[in-house]
């Protein structure tokens, strides 16, 4: 039975230890269905990394409370049963050579420290026919397949095999972040030793994610033929209309990101298929030319000598070493969400909406959209006389996108002590300190890091306009106008086509690493990330001034 929104809700830890919320990815309660497909696939595909890269660590797991993601990094020992306090750091420090898991990792470790496996990975993402690639080709193959075209028994079993096509690219996408944000994570950590902060360190990145801008570039070529043309388009309709190349081109576009969310991480998300006027608007205002890309890669040369003059001298080698390496590893990271995440959920998604119109054409549903709140278990049920019934799917999407859940607590359970990193021998303690430093930038510790309007700040110019306030990404894509502030509680990456024709952004969630300091930056947009105050003190409509330098937002 569904939820009365109205119910009080329940904050229960999931289990032993300390549960952090993450609300920079999941900002109100989740579909089942990506439940299902998210929270398994995390600690099996941390899990897989942390053991290849020899961390001495479990997996990062996810759990959901009311709807909500709680996340708890598993500790290699004794994850189910927790300490409350430390054994005598000697005692500690002993066991932690003798284990056998520990020490078959600790050999692993000075490997990655020898020879680091993101080299390798970077490689094969972006080979033909490489990692990337295959990606494609399977979302491709599922997308070819029209669910409309077939009979119910095959589209249920069309269903089910998106569903573990969506279950098996997520945990993938979560085994490739151990690699890009490894390479990453260990500039950050080194950098921190030598009296750097992220924020530092972060703009030496800008201009090494290639991918996130080129979505922007393929618009601006259609854009261009609107141009020549010398045409004045109302719609994406008129642009088709305007040339067979112009309509080709619109069709290659969409062959590519049609199906792919465009604004959340969950099945419930619109894809940018069904948002022909985020299209139409994001062509209108895409760039003509890809700008002066010698002169940005020179300043941010600049902007890298001059940090490399205050690392200490004999650690330089170092600085330049880490720092090619998290360049490398940059785009890797940005390209991994759409290719494994935000497509393979849209063809979910392409397919149970199918599902759904014909549940509402027996009346087992009163919209498609609420197909999306079946449970695995119910899908092969779902047009016969055992289906959950129209009123009761109806109240699950109710219950799920009217509940108020802005009194979950951030943290869940007991704190659980923390071992000092030199208990461990070197190589363990390197890569456990990367990642904790990973886990802390993505703002997966549930620990708010700034207070007010303060945040993280990306760019370098301050930029003044009109807030606009969205509580859901629907809303972002239904309101924004070009030049606006966007302010909402947290992006995606999915959010590029909207945020491309932002004049600054404000997120209330997220931290320097963030799928919203990434967007911002690549694109050159100024921003505040992760100012906890951005959707209560700002207003709708007002104006209010993003000063990057200062990470802080002014109301006007």
């Amino acid at each position: 039975m569904a939820r009365d929104p109205k119910d009080t809700l329940t904050w229960t830890a999931p289990g032993p230890g300390e549960w952090s919320l993450d609300r920079s990815h999941v900002n109100r309660p989740a579909t089942p269905i990506n439940i299902h497909m998210q929270i398994p696939s995390t600690g099996i595909g941390t899990g897989r990394g942390f053991r290849e890269l020899g961390a001495p660590l479990g997996s990062l797991e996810f759990r959901q409370v009311n709807g909500l993601f709680y996340s708890r990094v598993f500790p290699l020992i004794g994850a189910n049963k927790p300490p409350k306090k430390l054994p005598p750091l000697p005692v500690l420090k002993l066991a932690t050579k003798l284990h056998p898991e520990m020490r078959r990792r600790a050999k692993i470790a000075e490997q990655t420290i020898a020879n680091p496996p993101w080299r390798a990975k970077t490689k094969e993402w972006h080979r033909p026919g490489g990692l990337r690639d295959t990606y494609i080709a399977q979302n491709l193959e599922i997308q070819r397949v029209d669910p409309a075209t077939l009979d119910d028994a095959a589209l249920i079993a069309y269903v089910n095999s998106t569903i573990e096509h969506g279950r098996k690219c997520f945990e993938d996408h979560i085994y490739l972040h151990n690699f890009d944000l490894g390479a990453i994570g260990i500039f950050f950590f080194a950098t921190s030793q030598w009296g750097f902060t992220t924020n530092d360190v972060l703009e030496l990145l800008e201009g090494a994610s290639p991918s996130t801008t080129a979505a922007g570039h393929e618009l601006g070529a259609i854009r261009k033929l609107v141009v020549d043309a010398v045409k004045s388009p109302d719609n994406l309709n008129d642009i088709r209309n305007i040339s067979i190349e112009a309509s080709q081109a619109i069709d290659a576009f969409l062959e590519r990101r049609g199906n792919m969310i465009i604004s959340r991480y969950d099945i419930d998300g619109l894809t940018l298929g069904e948002s022909p006027d985020v299209l139409f608007t994001r062509i209108m205002s895409a760039p003509l030319h890809k700008g002066d890309e010698e002169q940005r890669r020179a300043v941010v040369q600049q902007r890298i000598d001059a940090m490399r003059m205050r690392v200490p001298e004999q650690h330089r080698p170092e600085f330049d070493h880490f720092l090619t390496e998290a360049r490398d590893a940059m785009d890797l990271r940005d390209e991994n969400g759409p290719v494994t995440l935000e497509w393979p959920f849209g063809l979910v998604r392409r397919a149970l909406l199918e599902l759904g119109r014909r549940m509402r054409a027996r009346g087992l549903a009163h919209s498609p959209e609420h197909a999306l709140e079946l449970t695995p278990e119910e899908i092969n049920s779902a047009l016969t006389d055992n289906s959950p019934g129209a009123d009761d799917l109806a109240a699950r999407q109710t219950w799920r996108t009217t509940v108020n859940i802005e009194d979950a607590p951030r943290k869940l359970g007991n704190p659980e002590p923390v071992p000092p990193l030199d208990i461990l021998p070197k190589g363990l303690a390197y890569v456990a300190g990367y990642i904790q430093k990973i886990v802390v930038e993505l703002g997966l510790d549930g620990t708010p890091k700034t207070t007010g309007l303060n945040g993280y700040g990306v760019g370098t110019t301050a930029y003044t306009g009109t807030a606009r306030l969205a509580t859901t990404p629907e809303a972002a894509i239904d309101q924004l106008a070009p030049g606006e502030i966007l302010v909402v509680p947290c992006t995606t990456p999915a959010y590029n086509m909207v945020v491309g024709f932002a004049g600054a952004l404000v997120t209330a969630e997220g931290g320097p690493l963030s799928h919203a300091a990434v967007i911002a930056r690549e694109l050159g947009i100024p921003a505040i990330v992760g100012a906890p105050r951005a959707m209560l003190d700002i207003r709708d409509g007002t104006t209010v001034e993003v000063d990057p330098v200062k990470g802080s937002v002014r109301i006007l």
